[in-house]
């Protein structure tokens, strides 16, 4: 589902094989029959990212099934249900399961594709990390924490294989509206225009527009670019913020109905 979905659909549609892997088994297996269904070649595989053995099989598999491996997108998000925290109030096994999800499953799939993409004679790899690995927002440390090392992670996993012709480059989304968030923002129309008045471009985010980056990335038009955290956000990033924080303010003054 969401970005991950359209990262799949896209490298699909640009006549990758994708082996399509999620903890949600039905998404999986409903992304993989539409792939089909527009002529494309996917399969689906249950994995757990935080379990480092299902992480293996995943490479394994995808190699298996499609006889190498050139490309490797690595996106997980691993902090949910209002676990997230301060360095005080953030519970221990929630702060590993983000670190698991969003940092070690990086590492481990690379360590695992490595060797496949040498054979290939080079690839790609693309890691997701979020806006939210540039600048802090209160109270989310393990989120903030995870999506900062992914950037780091990136960088020095590019120098590392660059020798071997493989690329290492990171994407931070900024606000993504996948199916569960447009859920939310049907009941709550008035928070939604909120946010979409932080973007320059006058709009928030949609999967397609990572998975376009992802697809340029990935691409020979791009081999001249490797450990480059690219903001995919619409400008979010650009505006100082001392200014941005006056014109928000102006928005709330002109829509006095607004709760925030």
């Amino acid at each position: 589902m969401g970005i991950g979905g359209a990262i799949s659909r896209r490298l699909a549609g640009a006549g990758a094989c994708v082996l399509v892997a999620d903890i949600n088994d039905e998404a999986a297996t409903e992304n993989v029959e539409r792939i089909r269904s527009e002529g494309g070649t996917a399969e689906a595989f249950h994995a757990d990212v935080s379990k480092t053995d299902d992480i293996e099989k995943m490479i394994a598999t995808g190699v298996e099934k499609f006889g190498g491996l050139n490309i490797l997108v690595n996106n997980a998000w691993g902090v949910g249900g209002g676990r997230d925290g301060t360095a005080e109030t953030l519970e221990e096994d929630a702060w590993h399961y983000a670190m698991d999800t969003m940092v070690k499953a990086h590492y481990w799939a690379v360590k695992h594709a490595i060797t496949h993409m040498r054979k290939a004679g080079g690839g790609a790899i693309v890691n997701i990390s979020s806006v939210h690995g540039l600048l802090m927002s209160i109270n989310h440390l393990a989120y903030e924490t995870a999506k900062s090392a992914v950037i780091g992670l990136t960088k020095q996993m590019a120098c590392d294989f660059g020798p071997d012709g493989v690329r290492v480059n990171a994407i931070c989304p900024g606000h993504i509206v996948t199916e569960r968030i447009a859920k939310h923002w049907e009941s709550n129309p008035d928070k939604q225009a909120f946010f979409v008045s932080q973007y320059p471009v006058g709009r928030t985010g949609i999967p397609d527009d990572i998975a376009n980056a992802v697809r340029f990335l990935v691409s020979d038009e791009a081999s001249f670019i490797t450990g480059h955290a690219l903001p995919v956000d619409g400008g979010l990033t650009i505006q100082l913020q001392e200014n941005f924080g006056v014109s928000q303010a102006k928005y709330v003054q002109a829509n006095p109905s607004f709760d925030v």
